[in-house]
């Protein structure tokens, strides 16, 4: 917990110092430069998490994570640090963000060798 409370500390340091949110900068870019300048810091470049807190994206489903970040951005869902990444994405960068975790692979599981 002292980890991400550090780690949000960090993130609200460097959003109020440069006077925006790193969404603004993020949302006119691709799925790979806003996960490399967003994302990757707490979920990994391919969303296989190694912090702890953070969960592990890569392989979950395109719809969830979608859904998950609508629900972030709208308050659904009662994460700060997440909800003022979310608060400057489209509906398109969330789908693309969704499709791109769900393209990586998952080190969650391994499937079963038949």
């Amino acid at each position: 917990m002292k980890r991400l409370l550090g780690l949000y500390l960090v993130i609200t340091a460097g959003i109020a110092a440069t006077g925006s949110s790193a969404n603004e900068e993020a949302v006119a870019s691709n799925p790979e430069e806003i996960v490399a300048n967003v994302c990757a810091a707490c979920h990994g470049q391919d969303g296989n998490a190694m912090i702890t807190g953070a969960p592990k994206l890569g392989g979950q489903r395109a719809d969830y994570l979608t859904k998950a970040l609508g629900d972030y951005k709208s308050g659904a869902r009662n994460n700060p640090i997440m909800a003022a990444f979310a608060a400057g994405l489209s509906k398109e960068d969330m789908k693309a963000l969704g499709l791109y975790f769900s393209k990586q692979a998952s080190d969650l599981y391994t499937p079963k060798l038949r």
